[in-house]
This record gives structure tokens, sequence and C-alpha cells, in this order.
């Protein structure tokens, strides 16, 4: 397989799995396995392009949050989204400028995407008894941001699947509306999550070896496929449970675990 093939399927699966509840840290590590792993650029970049595609999908909602402070409704929900961002932001920084995080290897991946799916069901098992509730309260705001963190630190997790179901649990039971809020947070929190990571790799390593053509084919594909599959996304929720996702979570965790049991 050609290098230039090789990073046009890897960015064609960030865009495929960094919204979806299935976490793309783990596909992509999988994916290396087999087609090479890449450098720490390079994941900044294919991630980027997803955010761009969220970017570009919300354009008009983030506009009318930027612009729109004039209504109470508007105001008070980009403050809800501030305040998340914010608790991400405190409560994140100082793990990540400790080092600690779990190593990305197939093991604690595969335990994470079977935990998380046995989570995705529970939570919506109980967000469906509050009824439809679309509100964004203080406190959803809060735990959303503390549950980015929490996937930050635990690869296999999935960022939106850990926010969108503390949400759900923490009183949005509308899926549309808790995956809205999660993704418009995506927006700023994945943007200055990728800038830190490139200034750590531009101080460390530096960025004169890089494939450029490579990265600019995956960036694109990561894009197109990001953009397709947040507008899907967005359509499927409206009519269907995320239970889908759940068990496909907990049968390749099961079958990551018999394949590699020594979790290499």
């Amino acid at each position: 397989m050609t290098d230039l093939l090789a990073a046009l399927l890897l960015g064609i699966l960030e865009g495929l799995t960094e919204f979806l509840p299935i976490s793309s840290t783990g596909h992509l590590l999988i994916a290396q396995q087999w087609l090479g792993n890449r450098s720490d650029f390079f994941n900044i970049v294919i991630q980027a392009g997803a955010i761009l595609a969220t970017t570009l999908v919300f354009r008009k909602r983030v506009w009318e949050l930027a612009t729109g402070w004039g209504d109470p409704d508007t105001r008070d929900y980009s403050l809800k989204l501030a305040v998340a961002f914010l608790t991400t932001a405190l409560a994140g920084l100082p793990v990540r400028m400790s080092g600690w995080e779990l190593p990305e290897t197939v093991g604690p991946i595969a335990l994470a995407l079977i935990i998380g799916g046995a989570w995705m069901l529970i939570a919506e098992h109980f967000a469906e008894k509050r009824g439809d509730v679309a509100t964004i309260t203080w406190k959803v705001a809060i735990l959303v941001g503390l549950a980015q963190v929490v996937a930050g630190v635990f690869p296999g997790t999935s960022r939106s699947a850990a926010a969108i179901f503390v949400a759900m649990l923490a009183g949005t039971s509308r899926r549309s509306s808790a995956t809205e809020f999660v993704f418009l947070l995506g927006i700023p929190t994945m943007f200055a999550a990728s800038g830190y990571a490139f200034l750590e790799v531009l101080r460390d390593d530096g960025l004169c070896n890089e494939p450029w053509g490579e990265i600019a084919l995956a960036f694109a594909a990561a894009t197109v496929t990001g953009f397709i599959v947040v507008k899907w996304l967005l359509g499927f929720i409206k009519a269907h449970r995320f239970t889908g996702f759940a068990i496909y979570r907990i049968l390749l965790g099961g079958l990551l675990l018999l394949l590699m049991p020594g979790g290499r």
C-alpha cells in the first residue's frame, strides 16, 4: 500500500470516527497497526480537519451565538458554552502539563470501549425516564466540561460519547439538544487542544521531515468525511437511539481483547 493511500484512509477514518461516539483514538490506533504509525503532527492535522468540518456544519449557529448577545436565550447558551470550555481548560490543563495519561495501547482502549458502551446503554435508559428535556442547565455545562477531561485521560472513551451521555444523565434528555451542545463545545475545545499539541510538537521535534502531500490529502479527507458524518448523525439521532453505537463498542472492545490479549 502506498503512503498516499494510507494517509487517505487514515483521514477518512478520522472523519468517520471523531464525532461518532465510538472513539477516534481507538480506531486510529488499530488502523495504524496495518497502515503504519504516523507522527503526532499528522494526527493533530487530521483532527483539525474534523473540527473544521463541524465548524462548517454549525457555521450559522456559531455566527448566531457570536453576534446574538442581545437576545437573552442566545446569551445564556453562549455563556454556558464558555463555562463548559473553561471547566475543561481549568481541569484539563494541569493534567496535560503533568503528563498523566494512560498509554494508547490496545488493552486500555479495548476496556474503555466496552465500559463506554455499557455506560451509553445505562445512560440512555435513565435519560428516557426524564421525558423530553431540551434545556441546557449550568450543571449540565459544568459536567460536560469535566467529561471532556475524563475522555482525554482515558483513550478509547470518546469525547463525544462521554460528554453527550453526561449531559443526558444530568438533565438534557433530548439527544439532539445534548449532541448539539457537545459538538459546539468541541469546536473551541479541540482547536485549543490541537493548538497546544502543535506547539509541543514544534518545540520538541520540529516539522522539517513531515510528508506535506500526505498530510494535505489526509486533512482534506478528514474534513469532507467529517462534514458528511456530522450532518448524517444530527439527522439520525432525531429518530434513533444510540444503542447501535453502544453495541458496536462492546463487540469491538471484546474482539480486541480476544485478538490481542497482551494489550499491545
